[in-house]
């Protein structure tokens, strides 16, 4: 039976999470202006939620850009729920009172989350607004759009960029030193400070837990392409939390005193080698149980060859293929079949990308599909010029529709597409 700590929402104050708060902070001490970028997954939310605990009142608020729906009054609505308001009334009356409230309130700063979401209309009306704080009420506001991309990727840059008036006024309201910052995640010295916290988390349930000898190995493995596709070499707090809570769950339920390394082997491989596999569920659904009778014969074996191959003092870039059965013991007889992947074709595409740094970075856009399979990759410049890696033939045949540059058949120009 699964504990409850290990289904628990908890906030721990990682070195990005201080980093985040940190301009946060600024920009309500000082009401300015910034687009903040962090990874997905790197805590950003969290951190928010934190924050509004400790600034107290509604000196912060907080709301999360409305999703498919580009109406300035989405976002407006938000405000008013967030201040806990009613909506009461037609938009078009609420809309004048809404800087009102907010100085009527004491609100200082405005943090909208999933900025990446946030279309022109909501654009505009955080500038109407703002800008009727400061002309009625001389209540300057800070603002902190905060967005996720990877990479050199700067959401919103395109809009802010563009000649008209209008957003002209939008980017001079932006911090002179710092309009567009980026977050970054974790240092492999930041996971071991992590491990350390979690260890006296979970230590009540496994007493002699010690997650820091495995720092080396649990950072090669968050930091291999699957999780890190900008060669970063930063860990984010969702992969790390994922990769752990799953190690200890399964220590814990096969009623072990510290976590085992098969298991973290297991969730490393579960996170990267099979990052994007389609899991067929079918029969008596596996166990920890299940799955420590099945390998009962073999465990002195597993065990050995998961000391050996992942050593908490190396750091190893591949993933042991000593983990446990994934799979019921009724389906033995597929078992060989699924976990030995077939063999991988190269692509015939790779190497430099004829795409001028200039329309790159002005684009906004870093997704790049290759021109012979399909295959999609974040590229950023190296060495000044961006460069497609040998890579694996793209298996799956679903088209891609995001934004992205691509080369058509039988051309030479790179363009920007959608669809």
């Amino acid at each position: 039976m699964t504990h409850s700590l290990f289904r628990k929402d908890m906030f721990i104050e990682t070195a990005f999470a201080r980093r985040f708060q940190a301009m946060l902070r600024s920009a309500l001490d000082n009401r300015t202006w910034h687009v903040i970028v962090a990874d997905p997954g790197a805590g950003k939310t969290m951190s928010i939620r934190d924050l509004l605990k400790t600034a107290g009142g509604r000196s912060v608020l907080a709301v999360v850009a409305p999703k498919n729906n580009e109406d300035e009054q989405a976002l407006g609505d938000q405000f008013f729920t967030a201040l806990g308001l009613p909506l009461r009334g037609h938009w078009r009356t609420r809309k004048p009172k809404l800087m009102g409230h907010l100085h009527q309130y004491g609100t200082e700063c405005l943090i909208v989350d999933d900025a990446h979401d946030l279309s022109m209309p909501h654009l505009m009306l955080l500038k109407e607004v703002t800008d009727q704080g400061r002309l009625s009420y001389d209540h300057p506001l800070g603002l902190c759009l905060v967005a996720a991309g990877r990479g050199n990727t700067i959401p919103l840059k395109v809009t802010l960029d563009q000649p008209e008036p209008t957003w002209l006024q939008w980017r001079r309201r932006l911090d002179s030193l710092q309009p567009f910052c980026r977050i970054a995640s974790h240092t492999s010295e930041e996971v071991r400070d992590i491990l350390a916290t979690l260890e006296q988390v979970y230590q009540p349930l496994l007493p002699q837990l010690n997650l820091r000898q495995w720092t080396n190995s649990i950072y090669a493995w968050l930091t291999q392409p699957a999780l890190d596709p900008t060669h970063s070499g930063r860990v984010t707090m969702d992969n790390l939390m994922k990769l752990v809570i799953a190690a200890l769950e399964w220590s814990y339920e096969a009623k072990a005193t510290d976590v085992q390394a098969k298991w973290l082997e297991h969730a490393a491989e579960l996170l990267v080698l099979r990052h994007d596999t389609l899991r067929i569920i079918d029969g008596a659904f596996p166990s920890v149980e299940a799955d420590q009778v099945s390998s009962a014969k073999s465990e002195q074996t597993s065990e050995t060859q998961a000391e050996q191959v992942s050593s908490p003092n190396e750091e190893e870039q591949k993933i042991p293929s000593s983990a446990p059965t994934e799979q019921a013991p009724g389906a033995r007889s597929r078992k060989k079949a699924v976990s030995q992947p077939a063999a991988s074709v190269k692509c015939t595409f790779s190497g430099v990308v004829q795409i001028s740094l200039q329309r790159f970075e002005e684009s906004g856009v870093a997704l790049v599909e290759c021109p012979g399979c399909g295959r999609a990759w974040t590229l950023s410049p190296s060495g000044g010029v961006l460069r497609f890696k040998s890579h694996d033939k793209r298996k799956m045949n679903t088209p891609n529709t995001g934004r992205r540059w691509v080369r058509e058949k039988g051309e030479t120009d790179w363009n920007v597409v959608s669809g």
